[in-house]
């Protein structure tokens, strides 16, 4: 073991130190303690970039198709259209039966139900969401099923986040998985846990509800009521290519398809009680 004048005489005759230069290891300790250590790991950044990339893309659809349901007219019949110069131009054929609404004194088409909480007769009315405050019916209806697709998604997607999250801190024995200590991250991971499932299982089953009534070509109201079809109903195929419009591609998951910002801004120029519905 060398003593501590052997340690001075290294440091003196090193070859890297000038003659004036001194070793202030006080002022080396500050600078470690300002200075910021970090090591970029390859597989911890793409699998970041990626998760981040995937939820905020599924957000920004959910978000759009729940604003496009909100914002779209459900097909919502003209109020106080009962009169004799529109029945005349119906064109009806002789002992043809029409109805008429009681509540909003219009015309009732075929499979036409009648809102109180829009206080409108809507076409192919199928419930009154209050998370979209709108009626989901027959203009919106695909807005509404994209949007309880995505939320579906973006809660599975939480799910499977916080059980890698979880193995992690298991198999890093909860030392380094989490700035929180280790019974304050349990308490957040079994909050979020139950909350992606909640959200989960609610909006999993109204996408299940909504491609049946779809593919019945039946509404949840006309199912209630056990209303008889009137109406010829659609194949199954039909029934989809009728809400989501045309042949099976990638527009049926967009959100944005004919969206016109021009349209838009002219119904709101116009007002009235076609665009408040």
């Amino acid at each position: 073991m060398q003593s501590s004048g052997h340690r001075f005489r290294d440091v003196e005759h090193h070859p890297l130190l000038a003659e004036n230069d001194s070793y202030d290891s006080s002022s080396s300790e500050a600078d470690m303690a300002e200075r910021v250590w970090f090591i970029r790991d390859g597989c911890d950044f793409w699998y970041s970039v990626v998760n981040g990339v995937l939820f905020n893309c599924l957000a920004v659809l959910a978000l759009s198709s729940h604003l496009r349901t909100m914002l779209t007219d459900p097909g919502a019949v003209p109020k106080g259209n009962a009169t004799k110069e529109y029945m005349d131009n119906l064109q009806l054929k002789p002992g043809e039966v029409i109805y008429k609404c009681p509540k909003c004194c219009s015309i009732k088409p075929e499979r036409a139900h009648h809102c109180s909480i829009c206080k409108r007769c809507i076409r192919k009315m199928d419930h009154h969401c209050p998370w979209v405050n709108n009626c989901v019916g027959e203009k919106n209806q695909r807005f509404f099923v994209l949007f309880t697709m995505y939320i579906a998604l973006i809660s599975a997607h939480a799910l499977i986040l916080c059980g890698f999250q979880f193995f992690s801190c298991v198999r890093g024995q909860w030392t380094e998985c989490s700035d929180f200590s280790p019974p304050v991250t349990v308490i957040l991971m079994i909050f979020l846990c139950l909350e992606g499932f909640l959200f989960l299982t609610f909006t999993a089953v109204m996408f299940g509800t909504q491609i049946h009534s779809i593919c019945n070509d039946e509404t949840e109201i006309e199912r209630l009521k056990s209303e008889k079809p009137t109406w010829e109903r659609r194949l199954r195929w039909e029934g989809m290519k009728s809400v989501f419009g045309g042949q099976p591609s990638l527009l049926w998951i967009n959100p944005f398809a004919g969206f016109r910002i021009r349209r838009l801004l002219l119904r709101a120029k116009k007002g009235g009680p076609e665009f408040s519905v």
